[in-house]
């Protein structure tokens, strides 16, 4: 889609919108089941970037208790609670700006991933910059997903993130559908953007050749001795035509409702899913920031008459539609 035809969108009356996204939910997930993801720190702090909304950056003071690479028996430890609690992919995520083939840290990882495939779980991990080899071995070792967010678009960017560029996103999504693995990538909003910023944001994701798997739209949790510690919330309402907007702009993704649902009424979270958010972090921790208990989440479910996804161990990205450019280029979409 065009950022012409997102704000079209964008500005269509609230219930007008609604309607349209909840008629594309239903065309492309017409069981209207729920996908639950939990999500593991296993590396925390310590990180050399200087990402302005994240506790983990070792450039910001903040409460935040760092930790080493988990082993791999703790790891599976909450690997196997996630799968009892009903969870169907299991992310890990590690603070580091990138990884790289033959150091025994990403040797560590690859054995992780191996293990946690083995329970018959999705699994997504999050380690920062990628090469083209280091996409091959996880894709091997058993890695169905792979996030990395765009968090906000190209030109507020530089505002956020001043240690890697764009580009160096759009270069290791590269790398990972080229392994075929497929993307979850989505943004933040709350960060000192305009709703320009947000629609540009999805302008990119939807122009995705292939299309991303799944979109996470993350809410900012201000956190003490960050950049962005003061920001004020987002509006509810706000990030329901996101979430609405997302659904339409990349129809076939799972939008997964992710970081900031501690502050989300039940009423808010309905509206949701009702726009088109199919997934949710489910857990006590998303990363460094709180998750709604895992019962609240199941009783809302429950409340809502929706059930839960099965595990889809033979995920594979959107095939490339050959019409459309293959993603490097998407900088210069609608510039």
């Amino acid at each position: 889609m065009t950022l012409t035809e997102l704000r079209a969108l964008y500005d269509l009356p609230f219930f007008a919108l609604l309607s349209q996204a909840h008629a594309v939910h239903q065309a492309n997930f017409p069981d209207g089941k729920i996908q639950l993801c939990t999500l593991l720190s296993i590396k925390t702090g310590g990180c050399s970037e200087d990402c302005a909304y994240c506790a983990q950056s070792a450039r910001y003071k903040t409460e935040l208790e760092s930790h080493v690479l988990l082993e791999r028996e703790e790891v599976m430890l909450h690997a196997r609670a996630a799968k009892t609690s009903g969870s169907t992919r299991f992310c890990m995520g590690a603070a580091w700006r990138g990884v790289r083939g033959g150091t025994a840290r990403f040797e560590q990882v690859l054995d992780i991933v191996r293990d946690v495939a083995s329970l018959n779980m999705e699994v997504c991990v999050t380690l920062g910059e990628l090469g083209p080899a280091e996409a091959q071995q996880l894709r091997e070792a058993g890695v169905t997903a792979y996030n990395h967010n765009l968090d906000t678009s190209p030109e507020h960017y530089p505002n956020i993130v001043t240690s890697h560029t764009y580009e160096d996103r759009l270069r290791t999504i590269r790398n990972v559908q080229d392994a075929g693995i497929a993307v979850c990538c989505g943004g933040i909003l709350g960060i000192s953007e305009t709703i320009t910023d947000r629609l540009r944001l999805l302008e990119i994701i939807s122009n995705f050749n292939p299309a991303p798997e799944s979109v996470p739209i993350n809410s900012l949790m201000p956190m003490p001795g960050t950049p962005l510690a003061e920001n004020p919330q987002v509006e509810p309402l706000d990030l329901v035509r996101m979430i609405a907007c997302a659904r339409i702009a990349v129809p076939a993704a799972k939008v997964r409702l992710s970081a900031g649902r501690t502050r989300l009424s039940d009423e808010t979270q309905t509206l949701c899913f009702f726009a088109g958010a199919n997934s949710i972090f489910y857990g006590e921790k998303l990363l460094t920031t709180e998750n709604p208990e895992a019962a609240n989440d199941r009783a809302l479910l429950a409340k809502l008459g929706l059930q839960t996804l099965e595990p889809d161990m033979a995920l594979a990205p959107p095939e490339t539609d050959p019409s459309i450019p293959a993603s490097p280029d998407l900088l210069v979409v609608g510039c």
